[in-house]
Parts: structure tokens; sequence; C-alpha cells
């Protein structure tokens, strides 16, 4: 489960802007997810829980916010909303897509005291 391996790295960015920023606390935390980023919410929820305990983002409330995954299809030109990797385009049917957003992955904002 990667989802602890990135809990893990959170906490110690969290620390490291603790000891930057001279705050004591983490309130809340949020992060922007993209649906194409490989990260399953549900367990990066139960992680965080369990990683931030003896931190300073112990009892920090966990906001997600997902993005939706979007690509540009090479043969038809279109932007299209992608839910899942490898799925054809819905205008023309062709899998020659590059992904251009929905693999982010970032804490988005910080509320500390």
């Amino acid at each position: 489960m990667h989802e602890m391996t990135i809990c893990e790295s959170i906490r110690g960015i969290l620390e490291e802007e603790a000891v930057r920023q001279a705050f004591s606390k983490v309130d809340r935390v949020c992060l922007e997810i993209g649906r194409l980023s490989g990260v399953e919410v549900e367990a990066l929820k139960f992680g965080f829980d369990v990683v931030m305990r003896g931190s300073r983002a112990e009892n920090a409330r966990l906001e997600i916010v997902e993005t939706e995954g979007r690509a540009w299809c090479m043969p038809c030109g279109q932007s299209i909303a992608l839910a899942a990797r490898y799925e054809p385009c819905p205008n023309c049917g062709s899998h020659q897509l590059q992904v251009t957003g929905g693999e982010e992955m970032k804490i988005r904002e910080l509320e500390v005291s």
C-alpha cells in the first residue's frame, strides 16, 4: 500500500514546514489528488490518521480535493475528460491519448496554529 508512504512523505513535509515557518500544530491539511494519480483516496485517509499520530498533525482534519483526469486525443484533436487511464476517447474511440491533467498530488492548503 503506497498510500502509507505518501502519508509519511506528507508528515515529513509538515515537520519541515513547522520548523521553517515556526508553527506548532497543524489543524487542517487540504490535499489535491488527481484521479489519474493512482492514489486510493480511502486508503490515504486511513493512512493519514495512522501516520500522523505523535506528530504536529495528530488531530488534523484531512480534506481531499479530487481533480478530474484530462487528456488530448491525437487523432481527433480534442481535449477530453478521463475517469481512468487507458479509456478510449469518447469522441473517436482512439487510445492515442496524451494525459494533460489529473496526475497531481500536492498539499494545497494548511491551517496551522
